[in-house]
């Protein structure tokens, strides 16, 4: 039997599952090892159907579960739960990346990859058929498919670093698709390339109408541009580029004017007087409203689920309980790291060893079950697992922080069935600090007050809107009197804001990329003999939650190749261009080089 490499597995799914009803029947109609062809492009609908598809595959059990362990777990965050049995999230805690280990397949991303190149490579033809399809239909779609591939690639090219890039779309089992990996410069101009386009004709922010999910459920121009800044800061952070940190902030910069212009535009009385730029949710409410009701004021782009159609089973075992609904523990996959459980005066440095400056941070008590306390050995996830916005202790419920002195035991709220926690991808504050980030890199020296005081203002905005009201002690600027100290604040500040939302260990990585010499975009690892060495002080934050073996997994990290994913061993046998990151040989065990 031929073997299939990632592109010919997904091939039938591409079209298959469309999400909508009106295509359920053809499943007895076409045969099951081809994809649809002149067939099938005739109606708008079809168009429709494919692109709904695509997302469709996007919020799939394999991305979703990916988007977690590549961009949380791997970072100081999260820990194994003890007693749940898991030899690849205990190799991977111990650094040892196996070309065998399941979660580091890339196939749920080249899935996405290739219904978007479907879409892309057959959507003008159905104009041709149907004139209701028009020219603006077909560049929107354009759009969205090139957003949404490249949002793929971006994850890909941060994982694994060196991949395989094409706009070829399988659609037939006796193509050949044996593709040799590119470079991450290469790649990430093209997304670059794609996402520029999409700009000019992907839907404008807000354009569904009020209160439509698909504001925020499809990539949109703020999506877009967010995903655009991420992009430019990340390579800027490795080739230190400051026309690069100069695109992130004026992208994110776009993105503020334009939630600032939707506010103005929809917003009446009193509330409408608010000339705060940001708009940020007040305190009380902000929890509630950002990751239990979903679809918020001060989101960019999620990942709808609903709970009927589609359940959020990934984030669910892996932060709320595993199993499935016959037979399920009382338990996560993953627990919140004991760096979460006190406040530390220095968690805003690298000798701080908490996340949090005071108890006074609503994040704090909210983000963790149990925080606060020397009894809690194992920590649970909190935020994306509550479904309410106050804090209980005992016989008392709260939205106050000061009135407690030991977080809430976990409350299994959620019935196991019908998990509709929307997973979201970009939200305000991300990009806020995200500019802050890059702003910090752009300050002549310690002395150019004026950028370090714009980053300082943005994590104080950011800060001080998860602060309890009528205290005192939120973030004081002379703390901060240079590039370095505005660097670890901006770094401490996007973890208390966006633990467990995948994005850690690439903050992480830019942070060690800064610190970096030698790094070389255009050059694939595999084509080099030495790497440069990884920044110690990065280090220092990911052995944080380990209890015991951190500094065995301190001397394992050496160099630039152990911050990547070896290549799964199946696609090397299929895919003989492909070549296996350097530190990584395929044997039970990581062989350092």
């Amino acid at each position: 039997m031929k073997r299939n490499n990632i592109f010919k597995i997904f091939a039938l799914a591409a079209v298959l599952v469309t999400g909508l009803s009106s295509c359920n029947d053809f499943l007895t109609i076409y045969p099951t090892d081809k994809t649809i062809g002149e067939d099938f492009w005739k109606t708008k609908e079809d168009v429709q159907g494919m692109v709904t598809g695509a997302y469709g595959s996007m919020i799939s059990y394999g991305c979703q579960e990916r988007a977690i362990i590549w961009g949380a777990y791997r970072s100081d965050e999260l820990v194994k739960y003890s007693s749940y049995n898991n030899t690849n999230l205990e190799n991977i805690s111990a650094v040892n990346l196996l070309p065998q280990n399941g979660y580091n397949s890339w196939e749920s991303f080249y899935a996405v990859i290739n219904r978007c190149n479907i879409v892309l490579n057959h959507a003008a033809d159905v104009m041709e058929n149907d004139p209701a399809f028009t020219k603006g239909d077909y560049d929107e779609t354009r759009a969205q498919m090139l957003a949404l591939r490249s949002l793929c690639y971006f994850y890909l090219v941060r994982t694994f670093r060196d991949v395989p890039y094409t706009t070829q779309s399988y659609e037939d089992d006796d193509q050949e698709m044996v593709i040799p990996q590119v470079s991450p410069d290469s790649v990430l101009q093209y997304c670059i390339n794609d996402l520029e386009e999409a700009e000019r004709y992907i839907m404008k922010s807000g354009a569904y109408g009020k209160q439509d999910w698909r504001n925020v459920g499809y990539f949109t121009r703020d999506a877009v541009r967010a995903l655009l800044a991420d992009i430019y800061l990340w390579r800027a952070s490795i080739n230190h580029s400051q026309a690069d940190y100069q695109k992130c902030i004026s992208y994110a910069d776009q993105i503020i004017k334009s939630k600032d212009e939707y506010f103005q535009a929809n917003t009446t009385g009193m509330a409408a007087m608010d000339k705060d730029p940001y708009h940020l949710i007040d305190r009380d409410m902000a929890f509630s409203s950002i990751f239990v009701d979903g679809n918020s004021s001060e989101s960019i782009l999620e990942w709808q689920y609903d709970g009927s159609n589609n359940s959020n089973l990934a984030l669910e075992n892996l932060y709320y309980e595993t199993g499935n609904s016959e037979n399920h523990q009382t338990t996560s996959a993953l627990m919140a790291s004991q760096i979460f459980n006190f406040y530390d005066e220095k968690a805003n440095t690298t000798q701080g060893q908490k996340v949090y400056v005071s108890k006074n941070d609503y994040r704090y008590w909210y983000n963790v079950y149990g925080v606060n306390s020397e009894e809690a050995t194992e920590l649970s996830v909190r935020k994306m697992v509550s479904q309410d916005g106050y804090v209980s202790s005992g016989n008392q419920a709260s939205t106050d922080p000061t009135k407690f002195n030991v977080g809430e035991t976990q409350n299994n709220r959620r019935t196991f069935d019908n998990y509709r926690q929307n997973w979201i991808v970009y939200r305000l504050t991300d990009v806020m600090l995200m500019k802050a980030e890059a702003l910090v890199q752009t300050a002549a020296n310690d002395s150019d007050r004026v950028v370090l005081d714009q980053a300082f203002n943005l994590v104080q905005a950011v800060n001080k809107r998860s602060m309890a009201k009528n205290v005192s002690d939120t973030l004081q600027i002379s703390a901060f009197p240079d590039r370095e100290s505005m660097e670890l604040l901006v770094l401490a500040e996007r973890e208390r804001e966006l633990c467990f939302e995948g994005k850690r260990w690439f903050d992480l990585m830019r942070y060690c990329y800064r610190h970096m010499e030698g790094v070389d975009l255009k050059t694939k690892l595999a084509d080099r003999t030495e790497w440069p060495t990884l920044y110690a002080p990065m280090l220092a934050l990911i052995v944080r939650k380990y209890v015991t073996g951190g500094e065995a997994v301190s001397y394992k990290m050496k160099s630039e190749p152990f911050l990547y994913w070896p290549i799964q061993e199946r696609e090397l046998k299929v895919n003989n261009l492909l070549k296996q990151n350097p530190v990584f040989e395929q044997e039970k065990t990581t062989q350092k080089q």
